[in-house]
């Protein structure tokens, strides 16, 4: 498995955010289908939106909170796709792409998240260990 670049990911993000409008738009104007389609925009959209915001993080503490927030996103996103099939809103043919690419970005992030925090611990111990002198 290749590494994904930032750029990749950011582009992948908004393709993501693109999908999520075109799916949002695509719900029937009724008023579970409009509640939906807002929940959907605000997460879907938002993916990309922290992503980019994490990579622009001022240490690597905000930088994992941030993550934290593309993940918890994400993961909000799968949901409202699978309330969309469970309300019979739309086909699970018809929005199964969505539903894997979400699911695969929350994979992704959750990886950089882990490996985030597995590298700040370690620094953590390196400084105190030198600061026992």
């Amino acid at each position: 498995m290749s590494t994904m670049t930032q750029q990749e990911l950011k582009h992948r993000t908004k393709q993501f955010a693109l999908r999520a409008i075109y799916l949002s738009e695509a719900l029937p104007q009724t008023r579970t289908g409009n509640v939906i389609a807002n929940q959907l925009l605000r997460s879907g959209t938002s993916v990309g939106a922290n992503y980019r915001s994490a990579c622009r993080a001022r240490s690597t503490k905000d930088f994992i909170n941030k993550l934290g927030v593309v993940i918890e996103e994400g993961d909000e996103s799968g949901y409202w796709i699978e309330l969309i099939v469970e309300a019979k809103l739309m086909s699970e043919k018809r929005v199964a792409a969505l539903l894997k690419e979400s699911n695969e970005l929350v994979a992704i992030f959750t990886a950089s998240h882990k490996t985030a925090k597995a590298r700040m611990r370690r620094t953590n111990q390196k400084s105190a260990i030198g600061n026992q002198k």
